[in-house]
């Protein structure tokens, strides 16, 4: 088990390139189920969970070729459904919260999907039902094991319907669309996510043949085809890493570009940064983050404290609340943070309170954040990073911190961001790893 001791007040200065979007990257390599054919994905970012999912469908009979660093191809002739229930496909499922987008394509192209309860980050209650009442509209049998904790899908046919989703789950609606694209007649999904991550698989899927309408809307129109062809595809820069490299050049007083964010896929992240008062520049595809020594966070216009929640898109993702949490803590002025998606991913701020951070706990959805506008730094203390973003909020704020933070459990961070301190330390940060086994 690693961990990170870092060594807090140093500015970061130079340039950094966001890898691949992890959560795309999910839903893509899911994908590559649904045709027997060639599919080429580039810019896969070298994570953690990006590589177990990768080789769980090398297990699964997958032909998987590496091209280069960031470039694999896919082929998916045949599928090994006795390896499907086997002890080795649990274990590697029930870590790795993604792999339940499995299900859709092999229950579209095989009739049947097998899938253990699925893991991921600890951060509250993350229910699959819209992902099983929605195959279940299209005509399949759903049956779960409580016992085994295993979900079995299975459908002769799948056929086209109506229906309106309880929730726009981003993976709920892949995993349904996933399904859709080769089910006998129209498949109308109401309240879909429409995330830009969503939208690269929908386009993606098109390529590969799907008739897919109304993309980047909540109303999504599926004609369903007998079968699907191979393509390529290039995965979008990961949007969570962007936002966290501008709250952390603004947290650290530094001055940082940050290349080729696909800047019209970002939404409103850029205009929730400018309401925390970081200032920063488009230039053209890039984004700059100037030095600046203050920040103030906006009110109101009836002057009120600010609020910052989550929302579906294109509302704030929910995966940079906690680096607008931690960023606030610097800032001159207060403000709300409230995690409307998730009630366990407020959590990590007991430790921001024991560096000194000013942060009420109002329960375990809100947090009201009074700033420090650097004229009180983060005292350096030891802590576990609980969650993928979480874990880097920490890292944020031990790297303002005066004095020398620990990290452990940093294989979370590890599951989202690759190499990150490899990456940071090049900017001027001092971030060592250390294995606590030797």
């Amino acid at each position: 088990m690693a961990i990170f001791k870092v060594e807090g007040g140093h500015r970061l200065r130079g340039e950094i390139t966001p890898q691949g979007a992890k959560n795309e990257a999910l839903q893509i390599l899911c994908a590559v189920l649904l045709t027997p054919e060639r599919v080429v994905v580039r810019n896969i970012p070298r994570i953690l969970d990006v590589m177990q999912l990768i080789e769980l469908l090398g297990c699964m009979g997958v032909e998987v070729e590496r091209l280069s660093e960031d470039s694999y191809a896919f082929r998916a002739r045949e599928i090994d459904f006795d390896y499907l229930r086997t002890e080795d496909y649990r274990r590697r499922c029930t870590r790795l919260r993604g792999s339940v987008m499995l299900i859709g394509p092999m229950l579209a192209r095989f009739g049947v999907g097998y899938m253990p309860k699925p893991g991921g980050d600890k951060i509250g209650r993350r229910r699959l039902d819209t992902h099983f009442l929605g195959f279940e509209k299209l005509g399949a049998k759903f049956d779960f094991d409580i016992a085994d904790e295993f979900f079995k899908v299975e459908a002769g046919e799948l056929r086209g319907t109506y229906m309106l989703l309880d929730e726009a789950s981003v993976t709920g609606t892949a995993n349904i669309v996933m399904a859709a694209v080769m089910a006998r007649g129209t498949t109308t999904i109401y309240n879909a996510a429409c995330e830009p991550y969503l939208q690269q698989l929908c386009r993606m899927l098109n390529r590969m043949g799907a008739k897919i309408s109304g993309i980047a809307s909540n109303l999504l129109t599926i004609e369903g085809v007998e079968a699907l062809g191979g393509t390529e595809h290039t995965l979008l820069p990961d949007m969570i890493e962007v936002g966290s490299f501008i709250g952390m050049a603004a947290m650290n007083q530094s001055e940082l570009t940050i290349r080729n964010v696909s800047y019209e896929n970002l939404g409103i992240i850029p205009a929730q940064f400018a309401r925390m008062g970081i200032r920063f520049e488009q230039r053209g595809d890039d984004i700059h983050v100037p030095q600046q020594d203050h920040y103030r966070i906006e009110t109101f216009l009836d002057g009120s404290i600010m609020t910052i929640a989550d929302a579906p898109w294109p509302g704030l993702t929910p995966d940079l609340l906690s680096i607008f949490l931690v960023v606030a803590t610097q800032a001159r002025g207060s403000v709300l943070i409230h995690q409307k998606m998730f009630e366990s991913r407020l959590f990590f701020v007991d430790k921001l309170i024991d560096m000194g951070a000013q942060v009420i706990l109002c329960d375990p959805h809100r947090a009201t954040v009074i700033g420090h506008d650097h004229r009180i730094r983060l005292r350096a203390t030891k802590m576990t990073s609980p969650d993928i973003r979480a874990g880097v909020a920490l890292l944020i704020a031990a790297m303002s911190a005066e004095g020398v933070s620990t990290i452990q459990n940093i294989d979370q961070i590890d599951r989202g961001y690759k190499d990150i301190d490899g990456r940071l330390n090049a900017l001027g940060a001092k971030i060592e790893r250390i294995d606590e086994c030797k």
